[in-house]
This record gives C-alpha cells, structure tokens and sequence, in this order.
C-alpha cells in the first residue's frame, strides 16, 4: 500500500523511557525542580525545549541551560538506557524485503539518533534518518520540518505513496502538514483518543499491524 513507510523512534520503535526520563530528572533538580520517573513519561515525544518551557513556565536562557543540563546526562548514559521493541526488528525487515523505502524522523537531536539506531542495531534498514538540530531550530513547527526532510531527500518530486508512523500526536500532525497518511502506534506513549483527535488515518494496536496496514493494506 505505501512504498515510503517513516517511522517515529522514541515510543515507536523503541522504549526510551528510563534514559529520557533520568535525562528530565538531571536537568529539573538544577532548578529545584523533583518528579517521579512516570510523571515524566508524558514527556517522550514532544520536543525538548517545549517541554520546559510549557510544563515549568522557564524563560529561555533557563530553558537552553535546562537542555543542556539535560543533555550531560542523556549523552553519557540516557542514549543506551532504551530498549527496543521486540518485534520491530522482524517487522522491518519484512518491509524493506517487500521493497518498502524505509526512514526515521523524530524530534531528537540527529547526533543522537544515529548513536541509539546503531545501538539498537536497526539502523541498517534506514535509508535516510532526519533529526533536529541542537539548536531546536527543525522543531520549531513540531515535527513538520523533520519529515519535510525526508520527503525532500527521499522524494523530492512527491511521487511516492508515504505514511508517518508514530505514538504521539505530533508525528500524526506532521504528517497531515506534509500531505501524506499516518498510522498511529498504541504501543508507545500517545493514547488512542489523542492520536484519533489528531486525525491518524489507521490506528495500530500492535507492531504486526504495521506489516497489515503499510504492506497489504488490509
């Protein structure tokens, strides 16, 4: 059904949890600031400075010292402290077998990404891995920039059937503003009502619905 399928990492095809997380933690504690780790759950996802911004009322020289406290932590430990969903790998392989394109977009910094697909052992299906800057600068419109990036590199004359694959309102929103279809992963930590509010064309349940509705389109 798609040839260009785009996936969503943290949530999606992994469960980051315990490194992003601590990664909040190390950073809050420098403004005084002290949350159990499942509170902080609802921050995987949306974009890092929005999250100290929107959440924590910071201003933004407070904010770009909470990013980068929080990123002392998430380099030297957070990145590995992730786990991959078990099915993921068997799905993608199945998808780049049957010829699908295959790519990562999401709102961590590129830098990282690659760091946690090699450590994840995934990142040899990906053809192409769009992430934001370490200035914020790509996800200033949520994440509507980042898979604008794949496109362009992947697709640049739009000829290809695409979908956004991810947990979190935000990939499904990305993908409305690029014109393509998305699937939105219940596995992660977005809920159903927020990815069907946010106007997922499918919703999946599970990792094996991504083979249904990518490849066959069932």
């Amino acid at each position: 059904m798609y040839d260009l399928c785009i996936f969503d990492l943290d949530g999606t095809l992994s469960d980051p949890k315990v490194g992003i997380t601590k990664s909040y933690q190390h950073a809050l504690a420098a403004f005084g600031i002290y949350e159990d780790a499942d509170d902080l759950a609802k921050f995987i996802g949306p974009p890092l400075r929005e999250n100290f911004r929107e959440y924590y009322s910071l201003s933004d020289s407070d904010t770009e010292k909470a990013v980068t406290i929080f990123r002392e932590y998430f380099a030297e430990k957070g990145l590995i402290e992730n786990i991959i969903y078990p099915e993921i790998p068997d799905i993608l392989q199945k998808l780049k077998d049957c010829g699908k394109t295959l790519a990562v977009a999401t709102t961590k910094v590129k830098l990282f990404t690659d760091t946690v697909l090699i450590y994840l052992d995934i990142g040899k299906y990906f053809k192409f891995v769009a992430g934001d800057e370490m200035d914020g600068s790509l996800t200033k419109n949520g994440k509507r920039d980042i898979i604008r990036n794949v496109l362009d590199a992947l697709d640049p004359e739009r000829k290809m059937k695409a979908v956004m694959i991810g947990d979190r309102k935000y990939d499904i929103l990305g993908a409305r503003d690029n014109g393509i279809d998305s699937i939105g992963a219940l596995w992660g930590y977005g809920s159903r009502s927020e990815l069907e509010e946010a106007g997922a064309t499918w919703i999946a349940g599970s990792v094996e619905d991504i083979w249904r509705l990518a490849a066959s389109g069932l």
